[in-house]
């Protein structure tokens, strides 16, 4: 089979043994994929039986999409999607991610996704059924590592594209860590490390803010020193963050307007919407909300691999259902 992207966490972790995945490992990205080539596609075509793709990793053009999902039929390739994000649901119009996903959704076989939030919202704006999944683990406290009562993480850069103002998100969660009796340390991937909003800086400098640069690798080691992390997620989508948080063992304070509590009971939502932006008094008091409350332990281990068994297995059962109705092939 061929699942777009190639290569990811999640895709990694939802793919069931014995199913071998065909394409270039070092594939970027889904907007990337060589299986989006036409010419690709038709000339691979006898070498997959199914193709899964991920879709919320960014927008593809909708006539591209269309085109591409012509000719998965043409060649009698079953098409599986697991949506990820949609749009937000404060959005004025229907943006590109709409569109590409109602041409994907058009013809896929089978719709999986993440919460029963986004199951009701695939209903109701593409009138396609989606099977919900678990989000399974994706990493794993480290025994040897601490967490400090009372700080909140804030991660400020490129990486956190949902962030336009980083200043305001920053002094919102300095107030609410400061009422909560706690500390704010702002995160920073450390190739980012030059690009960081010199008035953040200006922060730090005056001690009023902890900085901390991290390589990219220990994302997971970050995040589970913290009592409270802060994302600034995305509305109408799931977070893998989240998860993350939810296997190191902790709290999570996020935008009420995705699906970020349906994934886990231990996020302490606030108000925001990408038009108005963050409500900075809802997030000091949902930080201090969230400080009030104890940090959560680390996710149980055999629970955990269980979960992603089963997930496993509903992979494994579409695939081979799928499969089995390739019948013009």
């Amino acid at each position: 089979m061929a699942t777009i992207p190639h290569r990811d966490p999640y895709v990694d972790a939802v793919l069931p043994d014995g199913v071998i995945r065909v394409g270039d490992p070092l594939e970027a990205g889904p907007g990337t994929s060589p299986w989006f080539d036409l010419a690709h596609l038709a000339a691979r075509a006898g070498d997959v039986d199914v193709v899964h793709l991920h879709v919320g990793y960014g927008a593809l053009d909708a006539g591209v999409m269309e085109a591409w999902t012509e000719e998965l039929q043409r060649q009698g390739i079953p098409l599986v999607v697991t949506v990820h994000q949609l749009h937000g649901p404060g959005e004025v119009a229907p943006g590109l991610e709409d569109a590409h996903l109602a041409a994907v959704l058009a013809t896929a076989e089978v719709v999986l996704t993440l919460t029963p939030g986004a199951a009701d919202d695939i209903a109701e704006r593409y009138g396609r059924t989606a099977i919900v999944v678990a989000h399974p683990s994706v990493a794993a406290a480290d025994p040897e590592l601490g967490a400090e009562r009372g700080l909140v993480g804030l991660r400020v850069g490129a990486a956190s594209a949902s962030v336009p103002d980083p200043l305001a998100y920053v002094r919102a969660a300095l107030s609410g860590a400061v009422s909560g009796g706690g500390r704010l340390r702002v995160l920073v991937e450390a190739a980012e490390l030059p690009a960081l909003d010199p008035e953040v800086a200006a922060l730090a400098d005056a001690g009023q803010v902890e900085l901390v640069a991290f390589p990219a690798a220990q994302w997971a080691a970050q995040l589970q020193q913290l009592h409270v992390a802060v994302l600034p997620e995305r509305c109408g989508t799931h977070s893998r963050d989240v998860e993350v948080c939810r296997d190191v063992g902790t709290r999570v304070v996020a935008p009420s307007c995705g699906w970020f509590t349906d994934q886990w009971t231990e996020v302490v939502p606030y108000s925001h919407d990408e038009q108005g932006g963050v409500d900075a008094v809802s997030l000091t008091v949902a930080i201090g909300a969230a400080l009030a409350r104890p940090m959560p332990r680390p996710a149980d281990r055999v629970w955990r691999d269980g979960q992603r068994e089963a997930v496993r297995q509903v992979h494994a059962e579409v695939y081979a259902q799928v499969a089995a109705d390739r019948s013009w092939a």
